[in-house]
């Protein structure tokens, strides 16, 4: 075994398998611009490494991963020097796009938090698997960003329109919801994790079937809780099927008018207090994400986050990161302030190349494609 930034990235070979586990429990497994570089690297090593099969990732402590460096992102926007963390960016799309489209299949082990970019480091790959101690979230909308590293390809993909409320309201699914849904493609109680993870290394396989075959000998198949939010699936479809964020809103008022229904009202609760503008560009970027390939949605994404983070078209996500960060207020000021403020021309902006002269756009590595993509 050998280790990275400080003992918080290891990587360890067993066999055909290579590890990766994320080494910060006390941050909660957040990565650093250093830490998702050195992962970029080893990706791209270990898919030219005969000698490597698969990859397992993990996270050590009580979560997998709550995403990237957002202070330190938030600050640099702050300071109007929205420039210094593009190519940060630029490093961490890119790892997405190359865990989603490498030929030999990672395995995620999802036992804990597992949040924003941490979430779609696990995602993006072949095999997710969650236990009773996971949690998923992408709470992007409430800090005035929006669900990226490849969010709307997998988002989009998720049953009927489950993938809009997840998206949209940042709401928090447990290990059953997130095998229910898709997010997770298998559910193994945590105490067979480590049982489970000597049988894969032992499989000595890249082959899908064989390494799914080994997993299903130490699944479980959960049960959803009584409250859960995809237990109302019929609701969540009929009401973020709109076109429109009013029109998701007007659907769950509706329903809640009918309904007496915690979870409705709690839907309505976190789309008032998110940014107006994180939910019009969250709810177009799902959309496109729909008729979009993997490639296409980071590209995109990455213009968006540049958008962002230079603050042409709102300053939201500063906002956001003094209300829920900084001060803690938690009393956001968004500007603007409502969604009937926001035209589509707005909108429009932060899908547009940004018009700088030393500016490009995202360009990805030619590799080896799943055909899942």
């Amino acid at each position: 075994m050998w280790s990275d930034e400080s003992e918080h990235l290891l990587v360890e070979d067993k066999c055909s398998a290579r590890i990766f586990t994320l080494n910060k429990p006390k941050q909660l497994n957040v990565v650093t611009a250093a830490m998702i570089a050195r992962l970029l690297d080893l990706y791209l090593a270990s898919a030219q490494d005969p000698c490597v099969k698969l990859i397992i990732l993990k996270g050590r402590g009580r979560a997998f991963c709550v995403g990237g460096d957002i202070v330190t992102v938030a600050r640099h926007a702050k300071q109007g020097n929205w420039k210094a963390n593009i190519i940060d960016f630029r490093t961490a799309l890119t790892m997405m796009y190359v865990i989603a489209t490498q030929t030999k299949p990672q395995v995620a082990i999802l036992n804990g938090i597992v949040m924003g970019g941490g979430a779609c480091a696990s995602i993006h790959g072949r095999f997710r698997i969650a236990t009773e101690n996971s949690i998923f979230a992408m709470p992007e909308t409430a800090l005035g960003f929006f669900p990226d590293m490849g969010s709307s390809h997998f988002l989009s993909r998720l049953p009927g329109f489950f993938g809009e409320y997840v998206g949209l309201t940042g709401a928090w699914l447990d290990g059953a919801e997130m095998f229910a849904c898709g997010l997770a493609t298998h559910f193994v109680p945590s105490e067979r994790l480590e049982e489970l993870e000597e049988a894969i290394v032992k499989a000595d396989s890249s082959v899908p079937a064989v390494i799914s075959s080994v997993i299903e000998k130490f699944s479980e198949m959960p049960t959803l809780k009584e409250d859960s939010a995809y237990r109302r699936l019929d609701i969540v479809n009929k009401c973020f099927c709109g076109a429109t964020v009013e029109e998701i809103v007007a659907a769950l008022e509706k329903e809640a008018a009918e309904n007496d229904d915690d979870w409705i009202s709690t839907a309505i609760y976190s789309l008032n207090k998110a940014s107006p503008m994180s939910l019009k560009n969250t709810l177009r970027s799902i959309r496109e994400g729909r008729v979009q390939g993997i490639e296409k949605c980071v590209v995109r994404e990455f213009r968006m986050v540049c958008h962002v983070l230079k603050g042409d078209i709102s300053k939201d996500f500063v906002e956001g990161c003094r209300a829920m960060l900084w001060d803690k207020d938690r009393n956001p000021k968004w500007e603007p302030s409502k969604l009937e403020s926001i035209n589509d021309e707005m909108v429009d902006r932060y899908f547009r190349r940004v018009n700088e002269d030393d500016w490009e756009d995202l360009k990805l590595p030619n590799l080896p494609v799943f055909a899942k993509l």
